[in-house]
This record gives structure tokens, sequence and C-alpha cells, in this order.
């Protein structure tokens, strides 16, 4: 027979074991959900680890937003001498800032500086033989020779060697005039009436549009990006188009250009559509109320007949939206005769309203210049003198002149 105290404490004892069994239970059971939402992942904020997500950067498809410049402290941007078949250093660490490009003026300065440097025999080397005491048939021969090895080509040196006999004999020259009559006759060869403006002038709710074209390798990307330089030093807003889908990196060296510059750049995916492309582009540049979208085509073999067809339709896909104010056809100085080729077929397939002359302290034949408008009945509008981000100038034919003959 139990006695009430033996009761009482075999009640106080089963209270104790149901009590343990209870939270035994409801700590397993907890247990088992932190572990079952763990293998979800779905662990309370609280005890989740913080763990920054690695960045990545996304192409666009064409047709979506376009890339925002990527954040310029993940570039190394260490020298603004940039070679025109070069991509700027951007793969290294570093911390990059929106650079101030040089004004026009100070550009004019130092690229005519360098053009005497580098053009002066050309100019010197007729000033020598005008200079002779005696202007015999074998002295306008070598006249004739120099200017063809120039490149200025075989119309315009005869026309030039005439004018030059003719004045010479008539004025009664010497040495002391020989120079101005020299300087005369060059600069009405280069043509100082043909209009050399650049049609990048915002009109009404549209930006201006500027299509460069050019064969790969004559420094048409570089030159978009200076481009994109000297427009920002004259206080423009400025959208750039990559285009150039087929070349590998061509979209990274441009948007690399526009980046030191705080310019945003419209991509697409390699190998993407370039016509979608620069659609896209004046597309973002009409959005953002922009005063000049300037787009990068893909190089063109001159060759290659479908290729050259598909920069035709770059343009018609462009002028949807907007008008297309300026083609810029982009030709190394260096190619000579080859140039002119190039520039023959780019004019069959687009109408370009302007020449760029890239690599003009690379050589002596700046005779191309007057070659080459000659072909075309185009002004050359820009020439770059070098591979610094601010080598590239308006072409003024006085300046070029006086900086052959210094």
């Amino acid at each position: 027979m139990l006695t009430p105290q033996l009761v009482s404490l075999l009640t106080d004892q089963a209270l104790i074991t149901i009590v343990v069994v209870i939270a035994v239970v409801l700590v397993v059971g907890t247990t088992g959900l932190v572990v079952a939402r763990r293998r979800r992942g779905e662990l309370p904020s609280a005890t989740k680890p913080a763990v920054e997500a690695p960045e990545t950067t996304a192409e666009p498809q064409v047709g979506d937003d376009a890339e925002e410049p990527r954040d310029t402290a993940t570039r190394t941007l260490e020298d603004t001498d940039l070679p025109d078949t070069e991509l700027p250093d951007s793969a290294t660490g570093g911390t990059a800032t929106v650079e101030k490009p040089e004004s026009a003026q100070g550009r004019l300065v130092r690229l005519r500086a360098r053009l005497a440097r580098s053009q002066g025999s050309l100019g010197k080397g007729l000033l020598a033989l005008l200079s002779r005491d005696k202007l015999d048939e074998e002295a306008w021969e070598d006249i004739e020779t120099t200017l063809i090895t120039a490149d200025v080509g075989v119309a315009p040196t005869q026309e030039l060697v005439e004018k030059l006999r003719t004045r010479m004999r008539v004025e009664g020259a010497g040495a002391a005039q020989a120079r101005q009559i020299l300087r005369e006759e060059l600069i009405a060869l280069v043509d100082p009436k043909l209009d050399r403006t650049l049609n990048v002038t915002r009109k009404e709710a549209q930006p201006a549009v500027v299509l460069v074209v050019g064969v790969n390798g004559t420094g048409k990307t570089t030159t978009v990006g200076k481009l994109a330089r000297v427009l920002v030093a004259e206080d423009k807003h400025v959208v750039l188009g990559a285009a150039d889908t087929f070349r590998a990196a061509a979209a990274d060296q441009l948007q690399t250009w526009g980046e030191r510059v705080g310019v945003r750049t419209v991509r697409g995916p390699e190998g993407g559509d370039p016509a979608s492309i620069a659609f896209d582009s004046v597309k973002e540049g009409i959005a953002e109320e922009a005063d000049v979208v300037l787009v990068d085509t893909a190089g063109r073999l001159h060759t290659k007949t479908g290729l050259m067809d598909e920069l035709g339709k770059v343009k018609r896909v462009i002028e949807k939206s907007a008008e297309v104010d300026e083609v810029l056809l982009v030709i190394d100085a260096t190619t000579g005769q080859n140039g002119l080729t190039q520039a023959r077929v780019f004019a069959e397939v687009i109408n370009v309203t302007g020449l760029v002359l890239t690599k003009l302290d690379g050589t002596a034949k700046g005779g191309i210049v007057i070659a080459v408008q000659r072909e075309l009945g185009v002004p050359v509008k820009l020439v770059g003198l070098g591979e610094g981000a601010d080598d590239l100038a308006p072409f003024d034919p006085e300046q070029f002149v006086d900086a052959l003959l210094d």
C-alpha cells in the first residue's frame, strides 16, 4: 500500500520526466527544421553569412537598355598616348578619373609643330630645288618626281609644276620669292574653299549623327574615341555606338575611350548585327537628348562586296529614326595610293562627306591630302598626327602648307 509521501514523490518524478521529454522533442524538432531550411537555402537573415556577390558585367542584347559606362575604378589608364592599333590598358586594377581633353587651340598649335617636324622633307625638298641658280629641265623633272613620290598624284603634280614654271619665269622670281610662290600654289592645290565644317550640331529634337567608316587598321575606332574627346572639350553631350562587332575587343576599346571623358557607350553582343546596334545608339541618343551620336562601324575590306553592301544597310537603318549628318571615311596616310583605292570603293557604297587622315606624322607623303580630295571632291576635315589621346585636330589648309614649308 502506497503511503501519501510515496505518491507525492512519484508524482513529482513523473512531472519532471514529462517536462524533460517535451524539452527534448522541442530541441530535436527545431534542429531538424534548421537543417532542412539550410538545405533549401532559407536561412533567416540574421544567420546568413555576409558574403558579397561577385560583380558581373553582362553584355546587353540588341534592343535592350544600353550598357552604362563600367566602373572606372576597376580600370588603369596611366597613359594618354594610345597607339592607333592597340587597346587602351584597362585590364589591371587602379583608379581612373574622367579626363579633361585638351582645348582645340592648344591641340592645333602642337599638331602644327609635329607636322612641321615629320613632313618638312616635302616642302624643304621643293624649296631646295626651286632655289637653284638655274631651273633647267633636269631641275623641273626632280620637282615632279618629288611631288609624285609624296603621293600628290600625277595630274595635280603636272598642274602644280606648270603653274610654278610659269610664275617663276614671268615674275623673274629668285630664291627669295620661291617660298612665297610655292606656298600660294600649294594652298590653291589643297583648295581652301572646300567646306571643312563638321556637322555636329543638334537640330530640333534629334542629335547630330556621325557615321565613321574605314578599313581595319586605319585607326578608325581610335579616331572615334579621339573625336569624342574633341567634342567633349567643346562641351557637347556625346553618345558612342560600338557597331564594330566583328573585330575582337573593338567595343571594349571604344568604351574605354568613352570612359576617359565620361561618355556613354551603347554596345551589343560580339558578332551582333551592326545595323541594329547603330539603330539602338541613335535611339539612346534621342532619349538622352544628346548633341552628337558617333557610330563606329565594322572595318570593311573594300574588296568584299557583301560586307560593303552591309555598310549601306547600317546607314539605311539609322535613317529610320534620324538623319545621318556626317559620314567620315578614315584613311591611313601611310598607305598612299592604296588609300585612294579604298576611298573610291567607299564613295560608291555610301555618301562620304568628309575624310580623316590618320598617321600623317609617320610619312613624308603628305601629298595624299591633295590626291584624295581631288579624287572624291570631298574635303579632308580631320588629321591625326600621333598616338596621343588629343592628337586629332581640324584640318586647316594654310596651317598644313606652312607646316610643310617650316
